[in-house]
């Protein structure tokens, strides 16, 4: 009986252990966790995949390019397609042999032939058309990593975005709980003096209806953010979160920086260098190409297919230097290079626009952390003081000295100060995130 006890007291253990599983996550490995489940990071990671793909397509035009054939025909009688006979000299032919002394049926006519060879052609110069495409393809690859770059940053900011809101929404319920709780302890001390004032009981009331709904709100708020952070974590939706990074309560002065670097300049940069290249590329299938040439050819033909390799057939081969020079081409090198040259044009413009928009969104994120961090101690005091205001004004109440309105006015001004300051923090640390994002 003792050991069925304790094995039931074990099983309730477990359970209670397992229903009450949390688990323990910090911000770092939040971010973590995002990025390696974030579809954006490996659309980028797979861009760089290819483009580097694309460079090994363009470069195999450097090297030599071996190429083999190889064909077997027989020939037909087009008098007498089914006769299954070989081809057959035409009369008119069989006359004139004849006036040379050659009997014409003695002459037999090869119906099967085979063909085989193997060409060889090493490019030698090409006037920039291979190396200007390379160099526009190594821009596209360094466009892919700064765009992966641009993922990256962009994913670790949302991480933070939604860990620090769903930090939030934890704070906002606990503040929730506590403007709650002192309503209706403010209620216990107005019922526990005897007869209450009327007035004031239905206004504690009103106040307690209004606050569980505020509750209800903040905890709807929280299920859902802690939802969406678990979500893009790759965390089960069952398992309880414990975001263990609090709010800070101080905060570092940034130092007032330039940006001198960032990724959407580089993306933008290297856009530029692409279509320069690509153009210069386009201008250059207008000169001509030298190679290097050669080539093997194995010709065997018989009355039937079973002779072909009876004996050796005809052989040819060659090699030397090729030359290929466009004559004209109705300026389509021309157009194809005047098109490449205004989006490079475009891009530098871009460019432009960029450096300038993104410098003033880097400015402005640090001008923000620091306004907000020397507001931030102001903020701090005048909560305090509301929360001493409040407190003064509750031993009131509890006195008979003061309305529930003027309670309920106090203590809403210390719950606005209580979240105001909450958003203030969340707001310096995401300016924080946006310099981290923008570039250095």
């Amino acid at each position: 009986m003792r050991k069925f006890k304790m094995a039931v007291f074990l099983a309730c253990s477990c359970i209670m252990t397992n229903a009450g599983y949390g688990m323990d996550l910090s911000l770092n490995d939040a971010v973590e966790k995002i990025i390696a489940e974030s579809n954006d990071i490996k659309k980028a990671e797979a861009n760089v995949k290819q483009a580097r793909a694309q460079l090994d397509a363009v470069n195999a035009n450097r090297w030599v390019n071996v190429s083999a054939n190889a064909s077997y025909m027989n020939m037909v009688d087009v008098a007498r397609p089914t006769s299954g006979d070989g081809i057959k000299l035409p009369p008119e032919l069989g006359g004139i042999l004849q006036g040379f002394g050659q009997d014409p049926s003695q002459i037999v006519i090869p119906d099967n032939l085979f063909m085989a060879g193997v060409s060889i052609s090493q490019p030698i110069y090409t006037f920039g058309k291979i190396g200007n495409a390379v160099d526009s393809v190594k821009s596209a690859i360094k466009m892919s990593d700064a765009g992966a770059e641009i993922a990256r940053r962009e994913v670790a900011y949302s991480a933070a975005d939604l860990y620090w809101t769903a930090k939030m929404t934890d704070e906002i319920v606990k503040l929730a709980e506590q403007d709650l709780k002192n309503a209706k302890t403010s209620r216990t001390k107005l019922t526990a003096t005897g007869r209450a004032n009327r007035g004031n009981l239905v206004k504690i009331e009103t106040d307690i209806a209004s606050k569980e709904i505020n509750l209800s709100d903040a905890e709807f708020n929280r299920d859902t953010a802690h939802r969406m952070l678990k979500i893009f974590a790759g965390i089960d939706a069952d398992t309880e979160l414990n975001l263990v990074d609090n709010f800070p309560s101080e905060f570092a002065q940034m130092d007032e920086k330039k940006l001198t670097s960032s990724p959407q300049w580089r993306v933008l940069q290297e856009q530029v260098n692409m279509y320069e290249s690509r153009a210069s590329s386009q201008r250059a299938n207008g000169y001509p190409t030298l190679a290097a040439v050669g080539s093997y050819n194995y010709t065997s033909m018989a009355d039937k297919a079973e002779h072909l390799f009876d004996k050796s057939g005809s052989q040819s081969a060659y090699w030397g230097l090729s030359l290929q020079v466009p004559i004209f081409t109705g300026g389509l090198n021309r157009a194809n290079a005047t098109v490449d040259a205004m989006n490079a044009e475009a891009a530098r413009q871009d460019l432009d626009k960029a450096k300038k928009l993104t410098t003033e969104q880097f400015n402005t994120a640090i001008r923000q952390y620091n306004h907000l961090r020397d507001n931030l101690e102001n903020m701090q005091h005048a909560r305090d003081l509301a929360a001493k205001a409040y407190k003064f004004s509750q031993d009131r109440f509890g006195a008979g000295q003061t309305s529930a309105v003027e309670l309920a006015e106090v203590a809403s001004g210390l719950y606005q100060l209580d979240i105001a300051l909450l958003n203030a923090k969340y707001k310096i640390l995401m300016s924080a995130e946006s310099v981290k994002k923008l570039g250095e």
